[in-house]
């Protein structure tokens, strides 16, 4: 277990005693070249995460179109599990009898489990929200279930992932102010019931950060959220309808309220162009489906930018996907035939687009810790952006 700390948590009956858990947090270095980026290491029981870190999304124990095979030979070093799905299929107490998520689903590296919050906001008119949680209808049979912060640590300290996530409201970044007010107090007391429920021996829990674009807001919940002394904080409610450029400048402003000594986890972002945006403002963790997402729909990032593989124009193209690239589809496949799978609707597809979309994110972040690592972040990310914009400007002429 970690080391014992004693915290005041605001809005509690007096001083609680809050250990940090079984992850801890080593920041190595700060960019040094006029940035906020940072090089640190997630110590967890099941190994080490080197930050800055992309993490892909095994939504119900697994990454979609790969196996932890495949997963490992990428150098994947932590993934993340769905509790919103895993509680309604297979179930958390079966995954708890088979040995917990990481026997379950065959991966030996840290884990990640969200709270099912961003899920059961999502529902819309599926779900209702009072004080005591969530009540929702299942979007495999339309069942009832009611999720509340206790029920969500106890589901994934059940499932045994290394980071678990306190359970939160996620409303849009756009939604008006009094509802993200009233939002914001509620999410703040659903913590400090997490943290009661939380047993610390088995998972480490995570705080989540809200407050929409509103600076004040975004001010005010962090230094509610931080006043609760956990492993790990996070951004939440970023890249939920905002433009790119509104969500850069809302995260320029709000990571630098997170603790300097803790990891800073924005949830659900983003693009390549996000990523690197984003760890420039110190952010050290990220997640989202998108290159799995988009591999699954034909759609493969490159060093020379987007390639839509299921367009007739690489139907006899011998060359690979990225001539820059040395993963295992690179490698051995060429355009032509990545297309012919994809218009034959071949399983093949989705694994070899997966494992090229995961290849290019995972380099693309062991790239940017080199870059902080150096002291040359800076020119790295202003670099990055620039030929991002000009290959997305040759894209769109070429269509």
């Amino acid at each position: 277990m970690g080391e014992q700390q004693e915290v005041k948590q605001q809005g509690g009956k007096g001083d609680t005693r809050v250990e940090p858990g079984m992850v801890r947090f080593e920041l190595l270095h700060e960019d040094a070249s006029g940035t906020k980026a940072r090089r640190g290491r997630l110590h967890t029981p099941h190994g080490p995460v080197e930050t800055p870190i992309f993490m892909p999304v095994g939504t119900v124990g697994s990454v979609k179109g790969v196996g932890p095979d495949d997963l490992l030979t990428l150098d994947a070093q932590i993934i993340l599990g769905n509790t919103y799905h895993l509680m309604l299929r297979p179930g958390e107490a079966l995954v708890g009898e088979l040995g917990g998520l990481h026997r379950f689903v065959s991966w030996n590296r840290p884990m990640l489990t969200d709270s099912g919050g961003f899920q059961v906001f999502s529902l819309s008119g599926k779900r209702k929200i009072t004080e005591e949680g969530a009540a929702f209808q299942s979007h495999l049979d339309g069942a009832r279930h009611f999720l509340t912060p206790e029920r969500s640590i106890d589901i994934q300290e059940t499932l045994g992932a290394d980071v678990i996530m306190a359970f939160d409201e996620c409303p849009p970044s756009t939604e008006d102010r009094a509802y993200l007010e009233a939002s914001l107090a509620r999410t703040t007391r659903w913590l400090h019931r997490c943290v009661k429920a939380w047993s610390r021996e088995r998972s480490s829990l995570f705080g989540i950060v809200q407050g929409g674009l509103h600076e004040d807001l975004r001010k005010r919940h962090a230094e509610e959220v931080c006043a609760v002394d956990l492993p790990g904080y996070a951004l939440g409610g970023y890249s939920v309808g905002e433009a790119p450029e509104a969500m850069h400048d809302g995260v320029a402003y709000s990571a630098p309220l997170l603790p300097r000594d803790k990891p800073r986890y924005l949830m659900g972002v983003g693009t390549p162009v996000d990523l690197v945006t984003c760890v420039e403002h110190g952010v050290d963790m990220f997640d989202c489906v998108l290159p799995t997402r988009c591999a699954r729909n034909g759609l493969l990032f490159t060093s020379e930018g987007k390639v839509v593989i299921r367009n007739a124009a690489y139907a006899r193209d011998p060359r690979p996907v990225d001539p820059a690239c040395a993963c295992y589809t690179c490698r051995n496949f060429s355009r032509a035939y990545l297309r012919h799978l994809f218009a034959a609707q071949e399983l093949l597809a989705m694994r070899l687009n997966t494992i090229h979309n995961l290849h290019y994110f995972l380099g693309l972040m062991a790239e940017v810790r080199r870059a902080v690592a150096e002291d040359r972040f800076a020119a790295f990310a202003r670099d990055f952006r620039a030929r991002a914009r000009a290959q997305e400007a040759e894209r769109t002429r070429g269509r």
